[in-house]
């Protein structure tokens, strides 16, 4: 059954990829596949993968984006020993036709959690945190929390009720989505539910379990996550084009994005909706450039010892086929990495370690079609093309 938008917002599920169904869209104009950003920081020539290659992913990226009523769309691909593909289509505003570039920034939702978990796990490095310490304590208040471990919150399962799914949160956000929340006010939204199940015994996605990582990081670090990340992780990766912002900036050139998450399921501009009530969950920024780089930092453990990063990529069933999930970071049919819906922005970036090969896709819409993300779409169909035997074929959600 489809959900209404108000619930199908931000309800923290699972989705799969399938077979696409027709939706009239106007057409878009297109920029050129291997255009690059005038700096040239994406270093690929038009034609890199090849003619045929090339043409073959230009025709299917476009069908799917009119398909799913995508208004523009960056698509990156990076495959050591045969080339490299970048592609922009489509329109970044749709009210002036200002077409989409490779070199936007954009709100990359969930993808966040690959920077907190990461944040957390040099605390373990640092031998400040132990992933089997209880969340009780760093932080009063949490129901079972004394059960409850930094293990279970960043593996998805800690039983806590996602507060994104809350009736009464969705409200207060649709009715007024530029307000700021605070980590402690999307907590009591969460902490009024009885928890779903015990400790360590199920996956099920929840924001509220990366708030609480977000509140241990800052509490042990004695800085504000946003700095500590960009002390620890921003600037040793070289990510010069991301952040976690403080409110509604947004660096430029980035895209509007286009939601029906709304109180009426009208479709609305949600470009200067405010992203704090995802803050360690779900409110960072980056782009193309950086993406790409984080993609193999993350999945290599490049800022991570050996040992913690075995223990990142332990990753246990979700429940879906092809998709497991490990501190922070999935594996999507051995594509490793994260994907990111907030209003009005999609993203995929992950790293193929059997081929050395790295996808990023940026999207300035979350609008689902039959209940499937428009950037799983994407990456569903780029992959059955370049990587036949690794299809990703499924993704977690920020919702």
């Amino acid at each position: 059954m489809r959900r209404t938008p108000r619930r199908r917002l931000l309800a923290a599920t699972l989705f799969v990829a399938s077979v696409l169904v027709p939706a009239a869209v106007a057409p878009a104009t297109a920029v050129p596949a291997g255009t690059a950003h005038p700096s040239g920081r994406h270093h690929c020539p038009p034609g890199g993968l090849g003619q045929g290659m090339t043409a073959r992913l230009d025709r299917t990226i476009e069908d799917v984006r009119r398909q799913a009523g995508i208004p523009g769309a960056v698509v990156g691909l990076w495959m050591p020993g045969k080339g490299c593909y970048v592609r922009a289509s489509g329109v970044a505003d749709k009210a002036t036709g200002r077409p989409m570039t490779p070199d936007v920034s954009e709100r990359i939702g969930s993808e966040t959690k690959t920077f907190t978990a990461t944040a957390l796990l040099e605390l373990v490095d640092d031998h400040r945190v132990r992933l089997d310490d209880p969340i009780s304590r760093y932080v009063h208040g949490v129901p079972g929390g004394g059960r409850i471990t930094l293990r279970h919150l960043a593996e998805m399962r800690s039983g806590l009720f996602p507060y994104s799914s809350d009736a009464d949160f969705v409200h207060d956000l649709l009715s007024d989505p530029e307000r700021s929340f605070t980590p402690r006010q999307l907590l009591a939204y969460a902490f009024k539910h009885k928890n779903t199940f015990a400790p360590g015994t199920r996956f099920q996605y929840s924001n509220t379990n990366f708030v609480l990582l977000g509140l241990v990081i800052e509490k042990v670090s004695g800085q504000r996550l946003a700095d500590f990340i960009d002390a620890r992780i921003l600037r040793p990766a070289r990510l010069h084009h991301t952040l976690l912002p403080r409110g509604t900036e947004f660096p430029d050139p980035h895209p509007h994005g286009y939601t029906d998450q709304t109180l009426t399921g009208a479709v609305a501009d949600a470009t200067r909706w405010n992203p704090s009530w995802a803050w360690a969950a779900g409110a960072m920024i980056s782009d193309l450039h950086d993406l790409r780089r984080w993609a193999e930092v993350v999945a290599t453990g490049r800022l991570l010892s050996p040992r913690t990063q075995a223990q990142r990529l332990r990753m246990l069933p979700t429940g879906l086929p092809g998709l497991s999930y490990g501190l922070g970071l999935f594996d999507a049919n051995g594509w490793i990495g994260h994907n990111g819906s907030i209003p009005g922005y999609e993203t995929v970036t992950v790293y193929l370690p059997a081929r050395r090969a790295t996808l990023v896709i940026m999207i300035n819409t979350d609008s689902t079609v039959q209940g499937q993300e428009p950037s799983t779409l994407l990456a569903r169909a780029v992959t059955a093309i370049v990587t036949p035997d690794h299809v990703y074929d499924g993704a977690v959600s920020s919702r």
